[in-house]
């Protein structure tokens, strides 16, 4: 007879097996697309019912992925959405792909893993792979997933298989995608490895297995904590150019010419998104618990949240060299997503921005092309057309967010007073 991980493997290898992706967001709904193009049998499951109406509809909801790649999937019952856990009954795989944000405070906020662990430790039975996706610091998949999954007299590695795989999905992104981007794997044991590496090596070009779960976890972190430190540099790079009377984007692009031993960043107002601004906290809150002070990521937050205060100080300065005060002073806001070519508001520096700007006095609108209204935010800010007059009313426009549908040769011809976080009119 065989063994429950000889029999996941097989189901596995003949597509028989059947998945499930708890969390129906930027990451979940990107991996039930490739789970059900690989042939398994698919279900997302997300409390949101707007998001299984419209998969169940055969429509995608983000832009990453087209609606012409989920509709196939749906006519032919490869792929469907419910926010019903006890399909996870009959499922031989379960990823889970749900938030990890930080509480006010600062710490792990673990409350939807925790949710989603204990909906998937009902249903959990022999055979069950189950792979945590979500962000979060190490030792998370062995404290808090396996053992829920054992409290029925289950043993991971031989009854139920347990993994950690980070996701690496970077919104907006096109040449890299889930298909082609290297995917990383720990299994709490071997055999949890080996599960974890049959199943997305059907969905990934590249499968990067590593010794255990908690490295995959600190693996991610690393990735982000790199790039947060890395921007946090340059940030203050450009606050040094500015004392010394040096453009901060010539040195950068200088030192850029360099072919071995520099990678280029860029400054700008801030870091936004789910992963740069969070992930670094989780490393460091964990560490803290270990007596650990991180000294790199605890300063490179600290530079990064300064940018939008100095950003609006740049405006501050620029408007007093025409003879205006910041307060009552009219200033359109260009691009409010935290980064180009997308509607993801997550953190995005533009948000606080805006609330310092309102806080001095001035009289603050905004343009998006992929944002109409920034209510749910807080904020009441009215959006207003791009147009020639609207730039020429504004005493001055601030560009937080580079779409490359904007066309800043025409921005710069009808606007009386840019402040440029982004370097792209100053370069024209």
């Amino acid at each position: 007879m065989p063994t429950p991980h000889e029999t996941l493997l097989s189901r596995i290898a003949g597509r028989q097996a059947q998945a499930a992706v708890i969390g129906l967001g930027y990451v979940g709904l990107p991996l039930a697309v490739e789970l059900a193009r690989a042939g398994f049998r698919t279900v997302g499951i997300d409390l949101d019912a707007r998001k299984v109406e419209a998969l169940n509809a055969g429509t995608s909801y983000i832009g990453d992925i087209a609606t012409a790649d989920v509709a196939p999937l749906v006519t032919t019952g490869r792929l469907r959405a419910t926010s019903a856990f006890d399909v996870l009954q009959d499922c031989d795989a379960v990823s889970i792909c749900v938030p990890t944000p930080l509480s006010k405070t600062h710490d792990p906020d673990l409350s939807y893993i925790v949710a989603a662990a204990d909906q998937v430790a009902k249903h959990v039975h022999a055979g069950m792979l189950i792979v945590l996706e979500s962000t979060t610091y190490p030792g998370t998949t062995e404290e808090i997933i396996a053992p829920r999954m054992v409290s029925g007299g289950l043993t991971v590695g031989v009854d139920v298989f347990v993994a950690f795989s980070p996701e690496r999905i970077d919104p907006g992104r096109t040449d890299y995608v889930l298909k082609n981007t290297p995917k990383i794997v720990g299994g709490m044991t071997p055999a949890c490895r080996e599960a974890v590496v049959a199943l997305y090596r059907c969905v990934a070009q590249q499968v990067v297995p590593v010794s255990s779960a908690a490295a995959a976890e600190m693996a991610k972190l690393l990735e982000n904590t790199f790039r947060a430190v890395n921007i946090a540099l340059v940030n203050e790079v450009l606050m040094m150019c500015d004392k010394l009377g040096l453009d901060a984007w010539e040195v950068i692009q200088a030192a850029a010419t360099k072919p071995y031993g520099f990678m280029k960043f860029t400054p700008g107002p801030g870091v936004g998104g789910h992963c740069i601004p969070l992930d670094p906290q989780y490393l460091s809150w964990k560490l803290r618990s270990l007596n650990y002070n991180v000294r790199f990521i605890q300063l490179a937050e600290e530079v990064n949240a300064s940018m939008p205060a100095y950003w609006v100080n740049k405006v501050s300065e620029a408007l007093n060299e025409h003879t205006k005060a910041m307060k009552g002073s009219r200033v359109l806001v260009l691009g409010v997503t935290y980064k180009p070519d997308i509607d993801d508001l997550r953190e995005s520096p533009a948000i606080d921005v805006i609330k310092l700007l309102q806080q001095r006095g001035a009289m603050v609108s905004f343009h998006d092309p992929f944002v109409r209204s920034l209510a749910h935010e807080g904020l009441a800010v009215p959006h207003v057309d791009l147009t020639a007059e609207a730039l020429a009313a504004s005493d001055c426009v601030l560009i937080v967010t580079n779409h490359s549908s904007y066309d800043w040769a025409w921005v710069k011809r009808h606007a009386r007073l840019i402040v440029d976080s982004r370097h792209v009119v100053a370069s024209l």
